[in-house]
């Protein structure tokens, strides 16, 4: 899985650079509150590239995946559900649609302790890198938008400046992560001893066990729990997490659907 297949590099210039360090950000849940898949997928429904129904079936996952944490059979059912309705769209609609996102949508949901941590990096002289399963394009407009040093994402093929409904590699996730990052540290010369690595999933302990510095953010309970075991920092940004009782989750279920529902709703018609 060579590196090549995820990286798209933005230029950023540091102050006093630390040789061999970086730091590496997953996004979802991590970065930002919820998926940034789903937000993508929420403005193609917006432009008309599939039905209410399929809106609401992604609408559910990522209720689930904000309430509960990851799960790898809701990641692979979007992957397999944005690859087939990837088909025929260009590349530089996709590039608009991320620039589109995440003025709308991903922006405010940013978690401002997790950008100060970037942000702290930055300022200190260290590479700082999200790593993602979301689209590379999508990464791209993030790490640009957040002024860090790139991204490595999920990679579609394109053929004729458009995408063809599958991948190169595989969806940049779990091990996955740490094989990228792995080829990008031989690439760059990073020491990963001397790297960080922040992520809210369990799945993604083969890059945090793969730096010297791994960090949980709103880790689900079994990243939590391994996290404790082994007495890596964990910080958690999300407000009254303690008062987010099972009973209180199915008491405002019923709001957060609607909530999703009328997001989608707003608009039915395909929008140019």
């Amino acid at each position: 899985m060579p590196e090549e297949k995820y990286v798209a590099v933005v230029t950023r210039p540091v102050t006093a650079p630390q040789p061999g360090e970086a730091a590496f950000f997953d996004v979802d849940n991590t970065l930002m509150r919820g998926a940034s898949l789903f937000h993508v997928a929420r403005k193609m429904h917006q432009r008309g590239a599939f039905t209410l129904r399929q809106a609401a079936g992604m609408a559910w996952k990522q209720f689930k995946f904000v309430a509960r944490g990851e799960n790898m059979d809701d990641v692979h059912a979007v992957r397999d559900s944005a690859l087939t309705l990837a088909v025929g769209i260009s590349v530089d609609d996709i590039r608009a649609l991320g620039e589109e996102v995440y003025d709308e949508m991903i922006a405010s949901r940013i978690w401002p302790g997790a950008k100060a941590l970037a942000e702290q990096h930055l300022r200190v002289g260290r590479r700082v890198w999200l790593v993602t399963a979301t689209p590379i394009e999508v990464a791209t407009v993030i790490s640009t938008r957040l002024g860090l040093t790139g991204a490595l994402g999920t990679v579609g093929e394109v053929s004729d400046g458009m995408y063809t409904g599958r991948l190169v590699g595989d969806i940049l996730h779990g091990s996955a992560k740490a094989v990228a990052v792995q080829a990008l540290a031989d690439e760059e010369d990073l020491d990963l001893k001397r790297c960080w690595a922040y992520s809210d999933s369990y799945n993604d302990v083969p890059l945090l066990s793969l730096v010297g510095h791994p960090v949980a953010i709103n880790p689900d309970a079994k990243l939590r729990r391994h996290a404790r075991d082994r007495n890596w920092p964990v910080y958690d940004f999300r407000a009254g997490r303690r008062a987010a009782t099972f009973g209180l989750k199915v008491a405002t279920f019923g709001g957060a659907i609607y909530g999703l529902w009328k997001g989608f709703a707003r608009i039915r018609g395909p929008r140019l």
